[in-house]
């Protein structure tokens, strides 16, 4: 064996790792909760959400975000989801691309895009910036699916139950693609699928969601992103 390609090759490995995790290390992960008053008081629900600048060399990609949709179990089959997606005039997926940006931003903690993984502390979610907010009446099957203005949560769902909030907080990066937990980082949350039994069914169950709510996807949208993105 010649070894004196063995130091050669093992730095050209690390550079491309280097490179690799450069690309696609997120730029800032936030989480995002939802809070919501019941006759029982307030519960809530949060999830971890990743946001990646396009980094490669051909810069054909764009800015994403990878997670899922908060989703909360409000027991007795209540429940609410803040979708991966807004409406303006049809669903529109990016915005949650600079969420906590703006949520920072609209705070009076002025910051770009480039430093907010600086940022600390939550901060309220309001307006514009709140996410499609939706309950199914039926966990169990997406035509059931309806969409909820943040004022009109007790008609959803019932006398009591009321928004008490939705805020976003950044969160430390961690040591991506080690973030599993602990020392390393928090990692983005999954598991929606898991939480709703119609996932995995054939016919487009979250086209069906999405069109029962009344949302508009447009052709280019595909219906599952507003779930879960990978």
């Amino acid at each position: 064996m010649n070894f004196r390609w063995l130091g050669p090759l093992a730095l050209l490995a690390v550079l491309v790792i280097a490179d690799q995790i450069r690309i696609n290390r997120p730029g800032h992960k936030y989480r995002l909760t939802v809070e919501v008053e019941t006759p029982e008081g307030v519960k809530s629900a949060s999830g971890i959400l990743a946001v990646q600048p396009d980094r490669g060399y051909s810069r054909s990609g764009h800015t994403r975000t990878l997670g899922d949709a908060v989703l909360l179990d409000l027991g007795g089959g209540k429940n609410l989801i803040a979708l991966l997606a807004h409406v303006d005039k049809t669903v529109e997926l990016d915005g949650m691309n600079y969420l906590a940006l703006r949520a920072y931003n609209a705070a009076g903690r002025k910051v770009s895009f480039n430093d907010i993984s600086r940022m600390t502390g939550p901060v309220p979610v309001q307006g514009a910036l709140i996410p499609v907010l939706v309950t199914f009446v039926d966990p169990g099957n997406p035509a059931t699916a309806r969409a909820v203005p943040p004022d009109e949560v007790e008609a959803a769902l019932g006398k009591g139950f009321h928004l008490h909030g939705i805020s976003a907080e950044v969160v430390p990066n961690g040591l991506w693609p080690l973030d599993f937990g602990g020392p390393f980082g928090e990692p983005v949350t999954r598991g929606i699928e898991a939480k709703l039994p119609w996932w995995n069914r054939p016919d487009d169950p979250a086209g069906k969601a999405l069109q029962a709510a009344g949302l508009q996807g447009g052709e280019a949208i595909d219906p599952k992103q507003v779930f879960t993105r990978k």
